[in-house]
């Protein structure tokens, strides 16, 4: 399986060769290689939208499912989740085989349609999070405020590894001299400290 692995690796660096179009995060024998692909799909009116796709590659891979999240500056975070879940489920089709390169290529021809589903929309529709306070499984946001900083670039990193394991999105905000880290994922995958 590592041998197909590092095929399909050294494909995708072939296929996004452009500049910053393909970035490995970290690799390892232990938890796998996660790596990030800047591209672009045909969204609304023909007009191409940018999108960061992180994959975490598991050591069984790819007799399991990859973590992929999804980012655009142009996307709500709700229509980030969906053409999250369609490209898992996408994904499920492909088991057994590499399929990164396959998703990829998925996402740009099919992003339109999934944009223009009513549960997607244009991110004038009501929240898709849930409002109830009770410990439910399900999505779940939380904000943390950290203190201070010392290393900022390998303190990014750390933190981006960390949420693609637990599949996680988040961003990271400076204000200042506040540090805020926003995250987003499953609730069994944030932990919520007690005051």
């Amino acid at each position: 399986m590592a041998e197909l692995v590092r095929e399909e690796l050294s494909a995708l660096a072939a296929i996004f060769c452009g500049p910053h179009e393909w970035e490995v995060l970290s690799r390892s024998e232990t938890d796998g290689t996660v790596f990030r692909i800047h591209t672009k799909a045909e969204g609304f009116m023909d007009a191409d939208i940018p999108l960061e796709l992180v994959f975490h590659l598991p050591v069984n891979y790819p007799s399991c499912l990859p973590g992929i999240s999804v980012n655009s500056e142009r996307l709500t975070r709700a229509q980030c989740v969906t053409v999250k879940e369609k490209l898992l489920e996408q994904a499920e089709s492909l088991m057994s085989e590499p399929m990164v390169h396959e998703l990829v290529l998925w996402i740009q021809q099919n992003l339109r349609h999934i944009l223009n589903q009513p549960e997607t929309g244009s991110g004038n529709e009501k929240c898709t999070f849930s409002t109830s306070t009770t410990m439910d499984d399900g999505l779940w946001i939380t904000l943390l405020h950290l203190d201070h900083m010392r290393a900022k670039t390998k303190y990014v990193k750390t933190v981006e590894k960390w949420a693609s394991d637990l599949r996680l999105t988040g961003r990271l905000m400076f204000m200042g001299k506040i540090i805020l880290i926003l995250l987003q994922g499953d609730r069994n995958n944030l932990k919520v400290p007690k005051s």
